[in-house]
């Protein structure tokens, strides 16, 4: 058989395949032959055979894409899911403003007609412009303990990233700072906060024999509380700074009795972010309609107790502080799903709880380990002992953010769990 003909042959082969599919189906044996590989039962065959990569396209798609890792995970305990209706809105052009300056495709990947992994690719032109690269995010990846799963995974996304012209990918990332990042290194035997992801300890081998090397690592703390009484000599030494900074600077503690208290607030906090967050790793800003998106997710679990605002005579926002009682046990309960009756159980721990979940804090550059984070910390510390609370989780923090790290240092504390951005050159 001549070389023209064996390629119609082959040719042919493919598209008795490509019948049997809908359009939005792409199959891994196309991938290797749209490289060059003409012959189709040669190794490259056998290995990426077995599984199909379908683009996610429709809403049906988006929910099987989003719901994958509550079947994945749905025996391990420490697993702990984030909002449904966020997630699904995450990957809708409509109601992410995010997509106003990235591109995104999202993937599921299939054996013999059963979801086997997921992926999601993120081109923020915006983060690239900002740090002068050319880089493509992977996102929301998840996969059974298969090499041929999550090298076909990757695969797609590295070869969308090659179209694009970039010349490097990295992730976990999301559209922004404000969404999950980092895959999970160390603490698989914790508890995941909503806010951030849970992965299997079998991906590290899957990433690293993919050439996948450390970019960046973020860490978080599990901070002890305590009763807030006489011997409790961190409280007390929190007081006294607290105290001192306020009659120092003139600054005051702005009064929250209600959530529409911090409405006035909530742009300059936004707006604060963007000041104080601009130096971290990948972080780009917030646009005004992010802002709204943000608002609407942190808004309605503000307590007042767990919410401080600082302010100059002029209400600036000198800095501010966010957290809110942990809802990783109704969530898991709810498997991230507020209706019908998810948000009953939500609701119960937001009351009654022994863990304060740390979402956002946030300090002008110029005032940054001057003391003005212990007013902060002593406002939160004091509605920790008032609502019985022992112990409050700090989100991903950058390992080189050593401004952050330092407020810590008066604790008793160790790195609690460990994550990592991961990068590879195309």
């Amino acid at each position: 058989m001549t070389a023209a003909a064996r390629t119609r042959a082959e040719y042919a082969f493919i598209l008795l395949f490509v019948e049997e599919m809908t359009e939005d189906v792409i199959y891994c044996t196309l991938s290797y032959y749209a490289e060059g590989h003409s012959d189709l039962t040669g190794k490259g065959f056998r290995q990426l055979s077995s599984v199909l990569i379908k683009e996610v396209l429709s809403r049906a798609d988006r929910k099987t894409f989003v719901e994958y890792p509550n079947r994945l995970y749905r025996d391990v305990e420490n697993f702990v899911p984030a909002f449904y209706g966020d997630d699904m809105a995450d990957w809708d052009k409509e109601k992410n403003p995010a997509f106003e300056y990235c591109e995104a495709r999202a993937f599921l990947a299939y054996r013999d007609g059963e979801v086997v992994g997921r992926i999601g690719a993120i081109l923020s032109h915006r983060a690239n412009e900002r740090w002068g690269t050319k880089r493509m995010r992977f996102s929301q990846v998840d996969f059974i303990d298969d090499r041929e799963v999550s090298a076909a995974l990757f695969e797609t996304v590295e070869n969308w990233a090659r179209e694009k012209g970039m010349k490097e990918v990295h992730g976990p990332l999301g559209f922004c700072d404000l969404d999950r990042e980092g895959m999970l290194v160390e603490g698989f035997d914790k508890r995941s906060m909503f806010i951030t992801y849970y992965n299997h300890p079998y991906y590290l081998d899957h990433l690293e024999a993919l050439g996948y090397v450390k970019d960046t690592d973020w860490i978080e703390h599990m901070i002890p509380i305590g009763d807030g009484g006489e011997d409790d000599r961190i409280y007390a030494r929190l007081k006294r700074i607290s105290d001192a900074m306020l009659r120092r600077t003139g600054y005051h503690k702005v009064t929250v009795k209600r959530r529409s208290d911090v409405k006035p607030y909530v742009r300059k906090a936004f707006e604060l972010i963007n000041i104080a967050y601009a130096p971290l790793y990948g972080v780009v800003e917030l646009t005004e309609r992010q802002i709204d998106k943000y608002t609407d997710k942190f808004l309605p679990l503000i307590d007042p107790d767990f919410c401080c605002l600082i302010a100059d005579d002029n209400d600036d926002l000198m800095g501010f502080g966010v957290g809110a009682p942990s809802m990783a046990e109704a969530m898991k309960k709810c498997r991230g799903h507020l209706f019908p009756l998810g948000w009953a159980g939500v609701l119960k721990s937001l009351k009654f709880n022994d863990t304060l979940d740390l979402f956002l804090i946030a300090v002008r550059p110029e005032l940054q380990k001057t003391g003005v984070n212990g007013i902060i910390m002593e406002h939160l510390y004091t509605g920790c002992v008032k609502h019985g609370i022992r112990q409050a989780e700090t989100g991903p923090q950058l390992e080189t953010n050593t401004k952050v790290h330092h407020q810590w240092k008066m604790f008793d504390v160790e790195p609690h769990k460990r994550r990592r951005c991961f990068i590879k050159a195309i």
